[in-house]
C-alpha cells in the first residue's frame, strides 16, 4: 500500500493530537519536527526530528531530499518565522502546505485587555509605579522585562531560564499546561498579583489565567500575534487529518 509522507513542524498541542492521528491511520509515513526551544518536548507515536532546517533553502532541500508529499506548519502562533519559511520552501520544492492554527483569544464584555504589538510595549504598558505582575510569555522574551526592574514577577515557563535573564525580583515557575481556572484563580491570590501579561497564543490549555483573571477583576496586557503568510489553514487535528486524507487521494497515495 502507497503512503503519504508528510513533514509536521510542530511545537503545539495541535501538532501533538495531529501526530496521535497520523500514528492511529494507516497510510502515513509522518516525522513531526521541532524547532528545540523546548528542552524536553512531549514524546510523540511517530517518528521526530530536533533543530532547525538552515532557513528556506534547507527546509525546501529537505522536502525534496526526504520525497515530501505534504507540509503541515502546526508551529506557535508566535513562530512567525517559521510559517514564512514553510511557506517559501513549500513554494519552491512545490509541496502542499496546510497551517494548522489554533484561534486567537478574543475578549468579552467582562473582560479588561490591553493588546499591545510586542514585548517592549507590553513592559512599557505595565507603568511606572511598582505592581506585581504574573508574566506567562517565552524564556527568550523575559529579557524585555528587565527593563522595567521596580515590579515584581511572577514568571511561568515550560523549561526554566537562567538567573541572569530574570529581572531583579522575580519568582520563577516551571510547569506546562494546562491550567485550570481555579488552580489560577488561587495562584494569582497568593502572589498578590495587579496585572498579567500574556501572548495571545489561543486554545485552552492556558486559558485559565484569563477566566481567573475576569473573576477577579484584573487586567491583562495582551501581546498580539505576528502576521504570518495568507496560506490555507484549518483550526483542530481532526480537519488537518481530512486534508492530509484528501490529499492523498488526490495523489492515488
Amino acid at each position: 500500500m502507497a503512503v503519504l509522507k508528510v513533514l509536521v513542524l510542530g511545537g503545539t498541542t495541535e501538532a501533538s493530537a495531529l501526530a496521535r492521528l497520523l500514528a492511529a491511520t494507516p497510510g502515513f509515513d509522518a516525522v513531526l519536527s521541532y524547532a528545540g526551544r523546548t528542552r524536553n518536548p512531549l514524546a510523540q507515536p511517530i517518528a521526530t526530528r530536533v533543530g532547525g532546517f538552515g532557513g528556506v533553502e534547507g527546509l525546501a532541500d529537505y522536502l525534496r531530499g526526504h520525497g515530501v508529499q505534504a507540509l503541515v506548519d502546526a508551529t506557535h502562533p508566535f513562530a512567525a518565522q517559521m510559517s514564512h519559511h514553510a511557506a517559501a520552501a513549500a513554494g519552491i520544492a512545490r509541496v502542499p502546505l496546510l497551517a494548522l492554527r489554533r484561534g486567537p483569544w478574543v475578549a468579552g464584555p467582562e473582560d479588561d485587555w490591553l493588546g499591545v504589538a510586542d514585548m517592549a510595549a507590553a513592559a512599557d504598558a505595565i507603568g511606572i509605579a511598582r505592581r506585581r505582575v504574573f508574566l506567562t510569555v517565552g524564556q527568550k522574551e523575559v529579557a524585555a522585562f528587565r527593563a522595567r526592574p521596580q515590579h515584581a514577577y511572577l514568571i511561568r515557563s515550560v523549561d526554566p531560564i537562567d538567573a541572569d535573564a530574570l529581572p531583579p525580583e522575580a519568582v520563577l515557575i516551571n510547569a506546562r499546561g494546562p491550567f485550570e481556572p481555579a488552580a489560577e484563580r488561587a495562584l494569582l491570590e497568593e502572589h498578590g498579583i495587579d496585572v498579567i501579561v500574556t501572548k495571545n497564543s489561543g486554545g485552552t490549555a492556558t486559558a485559565g489565567k484569563l477566566a481567573a483573571a475576569r473573576d477577579l477583576g484584573l487586567p491583562v496586557i495582551m501581546v498580539e500575534r505576528p502576521a504570518v503568510p495568507p496560506v490555507e489553514t484549518v483550526e483542530g487535528a481532526a480537519a488537518a487529518l481530512d486534508w492530509l486524507c484528501g490529499h492523498a487521494m488526490r495523489l492515488g497515495a
